[in-house]
C-alpha cells in the first residue's frame, strides 16, 4: 500500500514539509509506503473549465506545462492520499489549489474510495479555514476522510518552528496510524468492499 503525499507549499525544506515527514514516518513504521511530491515555485495552471478532460476522457487535464498531469499519473499507484498546504489569508496556497481542482476534475475517478487527509500549517490563525476548503474536495468524491486526535493543524512561522509544536506533531503521528489502520482494513482482502452508490443524480437550481 502507498500513499500520495502533496507538500503545497513553496518552500522545499520548511514548516509542511515537516509536518507532513511526520505522517509518512509513522505511515512508513507501520508498513505503508509513502511518496512526497513537492508542487515547487513554478506556475500551476487553474481550471479554465475548457471541458476538454470529460468530453474526450482524457483522464488528464488537457494542459500539459505544469504538474498536474505528473501527479494525476502518481494517484494510479496510490491507495490514499494527503494534501499539506501553508495557509496564506485564511486559505490554501492558491497552486495546490490549482493542482488539487483540475487532477480531482480530470480524473476524479482514480481517487473514489481512496482515503485522504488534510494538513495546514501557520502561524498563528486561519488554518481551520484553509483546513475545511482542502477537505471539501475530498467530500465530494467519495474519499473518507482520516481524522486524528484535532485537526490536522501545526504551527510555525521560522523554518523548523513546526517541530516545536509538540501537539501538532503528535497530531501528525496519530494521523499517520490512523490512515495505516484505515488502509489496513480497507485491504485486509483483495477486493474491498465498497459501498454500493446509487447513479449520481445532478440537480441546477436554475432550469
Amino acid at each position: 500500500m502507498k500513499v500520495l503525499i502533496i507538500n503545497g507549499s513553496p518552500h522545499k525544506q520548511g514548516n509542511t514539509f515537516l509536518a507532513l515527514s511526520e505522517v509518512a514516518k509513522t505511515l512508513e513504521q507501520n508498513g505503508i509506503e509513502t511518496e512526497i511530491v513537492q508542487i515547487g515555485v513554478k506556475p500551476v495552471r487553474s481550471c479554465i473549465a475548457c471541458g476538454q478532460c470529460g468530453e474526450k476522457n482524457l483522464g488528464r487535464c488537457a494542459f500539459d506545462d505544469d504538474i498536474c498531469n505528473r501527479v494525476v499519473e502518481k494517484l494510479d499507484s496510490a491507495d490514499a492520499l494527503i494534501v499539506g498546504s501553508p495557509v496564506y489569508y485564511g486559505q490554501p496556497n492558491g497552486a495546490v489549489m490549482s493542482l488539487i481542482q483540475r487532477m480531482f476534475f480530470a480524473a476524479s475517478s482514480k481517487v473514489q474510495n481512496k482515503p485522504a487527509a488534510a494538513v495546514c500549517v501557520c502561524r498563528r490563525g486561519g488554518a481551520t479555514a484553509a483546513y475545511q476548503t482542502l477537505n471539501m474536495a475530498f467530500e465530494m468524491l467519495n474519499m473518507p476522510v482520516v481524522t486524528s486526535q484535532y485537526w490536522n493543524i501545526v504551527y510555525g512561522m521560522a523554518e523548523g518552528e513546526a517541530s516545536l509544536d509538540q501537539e501538532g506533531m503528535q497530531t501528525m503521528r496519530t494521523l499517520g496510524s490512523n490512515m495505516a489502520w484505515l488502509l489496513k482494513k480497507i485491504h485486509a482482502n483483495d477486493n474491498p468492499d465498497y459501498p454500493e452508490r446509487e447513479p449520481f443524480q445532478q440537480m441546477n437550481f436554475i432550469r
